[in-house]
């Protein structure tokens, strides 16, 4: 049974914890604020707030996720807040909502659910605001109508509100102006009273095949043995959310001992349910790839990078994984676990992908965690991505660099790129080119030659393959450009 707080009721449930959320709060709870829109995570349209309980026990951390691609499941233990969650008792517009009429952020009004619930996230954030982070939180809502300057003016008018918001006791100071109702302060007792209910009716059972112990809530062992591992949903809810409703899944999602990110040596250590959000807010992913959150907003919206995690990235397989991309230029490797047998190794990531959606990996194998070597301070890094919309799109073609240059000489080397093969690729020729080299233009040109033989792109809706083979080039040059400005240029590379 999943167990939850939606808004201000405790929830029971035995829906299928494969069935979206965005279904259960409009079809069974019957709050129809939240609007169904495409369905992929695009539009934010259904953005609810899901708010899980932090370590001191005392907070919850709320982020805003697209309740369409948000497994039922994932709301077990949490508190999930629609907009008919944060509506006053006195039937008053609420700050966020006030902001949008006064600047005529809203026509039709489709849109607008989606943007009163991303901008009541920002304003419950527990870091202090910016206009730059108050912009960024409603970088995942589309809207037809306004354009988008009125909806701008709202968000950094709601900022200068929220400057006001005092470090002691933010959550009481927001209620008080309105921003949430006060029940909103009773929530982390409430988690905390369902935490221990959860705990205690946890099930270890045994998977009757192979005889290993897993913990499930709701499953028995016939079931758990056959259940589809499903993270944050951001992909397979889109690719087959009718099956997931109807198959046992296994949730991986929040789990803690696939999250977090931590040094060991000169490794740094993921697990692999960490999100993309997490990567980006990661102080120690930031001291050893400075300018990552930089790469990682070309990375789909913050709602998407709130659910989606970075194991399903790698294991979606997909051949422009942005995510599988950037690590794959930093030499990750795995560490999956077989769950029948309780054994674990260790796999590079680039010899995960044998074809097409094809993994070298076994049905029962999941990814525990993954590490790369981090990065010295003088190593060169960079992510380049081309896409139709520069946010919230797939990439038609991206990739990652990194070097590693000791003197005047190229030492090390890798490059990944995706887009231009049937999986993700890595381009050994062309870093192999470079080893022992000095960088210079005839260099650099000789090794965007060497990358075009190494890609076997075909045609499809992002581009055709002369124009796919076009992008990795101008990619791969923008690598050089970034690292050596002073040594190339563009006309230097062309």
């Amino acid at each position: 049974m999943l167990q939850f707080y939606l808004n201000d009721q405790l929830i029971r449930t035995t829906q299928p914890a494969g069935s979206t959320l965005l279904d259960f709060v409009r079809y069974n709870r019957h709050l129809t604020g939240t609007k169904i829109g495409c369905r992929e995570g695009d539009c934010g349209a259904c953005t609810v707030l899901v708010g899980e309980l932090q370590p001191d026990e005392q907070t919850v951390a709320y982020q805003s996720m697209t309740s369409c691609l948000t497994p039922l499941g994932n709301a077990h233990g949490r508190h999930v807040v629609t907009v008919e969650g944060i509506n006053a008792a006195r039937g008053t517009l609420t700050p966020v909502q006030q902001a949008i009429v006064a600047e005529g952020g809203s026509q039709c009004g489709f849109c607008t659910v989606g943007f009163v619930m991303s901008l009541t996230g920002h304003s419950l954030s527990q870091k202090p605001g910016t206009p730059e982070t108050a912009l960024a939180a409603i970088d995942g809502n589309i809207c037809r109508c306004t354009g988008y300057k009125s909806l701008e003016r709202a968000t950094l008018y709601l900022q200068e509100q929220l400057a006001a918001r005092p470090q002691e006791q933010p959550l009481a100071w927001l209620a008080e102006q309105g921003f949430v109702p006060t029940y909103f302060q009773e929530i982390p007792v409430k988690l905390m009273a369902l935490r221990s209910a959860i705990e205690a009716s946890a099930v270890s059972v045994q998977i009757p095949q192979n005889g290993h112990s897993v913990t499930v809530t709701g499953l028995d062992a016939a079931t758990a043995a056959r259940a589809q591992v499903l993270g944050g949903g951001t992909d397979l809810l889109v690719q087959r959310p009718e099956q997931l409703r109807e198959i046992p899944v296994q949730l991986v999602y929040g789990q803690p001992e696939r999250r977090g990110i931590r040094r060991e040596g000169t490794s740094i250590v993921i697990g692999a349910a960490t999100t993309a959000q997490e990567l980006m807010e990661s102080a120690l992913m930031r001291e050893v790839l400075p300018r990552l959150p930089e790469h990682l907003k070309l990375v789909s919206s913050t709602p998407i990078r709130n659910m989606g995690t970075v194991a399903g990235n790698f294991i979606n397989a997909s051949p422009i994984g942005d995510l599988t991309i950037l690590f794959l230029a930093l030499g990750a490797s795995l560490t999956l676990e077989d769950t029948g047998l309780g054994q674990r190794r260790e796999l590079p990531l680039q010899e995960l992908y044998l074809g097409y959606k094809q993994l070298a990996k076994t049905a029962d194998e999941q990814v525990l965690e993954f590490r790369f070597p981090a990065p010295l301070t003088t190593d060169y890094f960079n992510f380049e991505k081309v896409s139709k919309r520069t946010h919230l799109d797939i990439a038609s073609v991206n990739s990652a660099a990194w070097l590693r240059v000791q003197g005047s000489l190229v030492e090390a080397a890798r490059f990944s790129a995706g887009g231009v093969g049937p999986v993700p690729l890595v381009l050994p020729r062309t870093a192999e080119f470079l080893v022992g080299r000095e960088i210079s233009a005839a260099v650099v040109r000789k090794a965007l030659e060497l990358a075009q033989e190494e890609i076997s792109p075909i045609s499809d809706v992002r581009g055709t393959v002369q124009y796919k083979r076009l992008l990795l080039r101008q990619l791969l040059a923008a690598h050089f450009l970034q690292f050596f400005p002073e040594q190339l240029s563009l006309a230097d590379l062309l």
